[in-house]
């Protein structure tokens, strides 16, 4: 019985070492006949080609020797410059010339023979002659700081000579130097028509935008048009409060002598008021 038992190991034991080296010969056989070496090959990189353009050909260097000789400068000032006519350059380089005004003609002869013997509306041909002889000694107006304006009140002997001059105001001394010097000057003057002295107040307008036209005598007999006059402001010198009487229509034979004065009105002088109320108040005031 124990000899049968060590068999039976043996047994077991041949038949495990059999296997065993089955299994070992061919597990070899098929590692060598199925497993390849795996070779890693290297990453390629790639290459960039850049093509540059043709070079341009070399000029040839010119030779110094026949190098010819450099233009002389132009001056600056003989180069015309091309500027367009219309361009703002050209606008803002032209200067605005000043406006300017000649003087009036002095009255004539004839006028001042007319002035002497106008004694409406406080010798009002003699006052408008004395203003435009003043401002016809003056000279031209010239547009600028010297233009301006100088009121003056006068006093007239009954022999025509100045009594006394006195300066209410002014915008320009250069006007108001003006204007004396030209009354300093003035020739010697009818005597005045009501054969006293003419007191008034006069504006010499030194502008070349000033417009002094000639008067119209055809509404001298006729009382002076109201003034207006502000209700809250008072003449406190006046004890009814008025600045300035109010005119009364003339009786019958004042009335004749002054419509025996009154001339035939000129051309110019129609024309001028037409412009002037025109200028004032519009094509309304012709009554179209």
């Amino acid at each position: 019985m124990q000899f049968s038992r060590d068999k039976l190991v043996l047994a077991v034991l041949f038949s495990l070492a059999v296997h065993f080296a089955i299994l070992a010969f061919v597990g070899d056989f098929s590692f060598k006949s199925t497993s390849k070496p795996v070779v890693v090959k290297p990453r390629e990189t790639p290459l960039l080609m850049q093509v540059a353009p043709p070079s341009p050909p070399e000029k040839p260097r010119p030779d110094p020797a026949r190098r010819p000789a450099a233009p002389e400068p132009v001056p600056v000032a003989a180069v015309p410059l091309a500027v367009p006519q219309d361009s703002p350059a050209t606008i803002n380089t032209v200067e605005k010339q000043p406006a300017t005004k000649a003087a009036p003609p002095a009255p004539t002869a004839q006028e001042w023979a007319f002035a002497a013997k106008y004694t409406n509306k406080n010798s009002k041909a003699y006052r408008y002659n004395w203003g435009k002889q003043v401002r016809s000694m003056m000279g031209t107006a010239v547009e600028g700081p010297d233009q301006g304006m100088v009121r003056f009140h006068i006093e007239i002997g009954p022999d025509g000579k100045l009594a006394k001059l006195e300066t209410l105001w002014s915008t320009s001394p250069v006007a108001e130097r003006l204007a004396r010097k030209a009354i300093e000057s003035m020739p010697p003057l009818p005597p005045t028509p009501t054969g006293k002295p003419l007191i008034f107040d006069r504006t010499i307008s030194f502008s070349p935008f000033a417009s002094d036209d000639a008067p119209t005598y055809k509404d001298d007999c006729q009382p002076d048009p109201p003034r207006f006059h502000n209700p809250f402001a008072r003449n406190a010198n006046s004890a009814s409060g008025d600045d300035e009487p109010q005119t009364e229509p003339l009786d019958a034979k004042a009335m004749e002598e002054c419509l025996r004065q009154l001339p035939q009105d000129s051309i110019d002088a129609t024309e001028a008021e037409s412009k002037r109320m025109m200028d004032q108040w519009g094509w309304s005031s012709s009554g179209k």
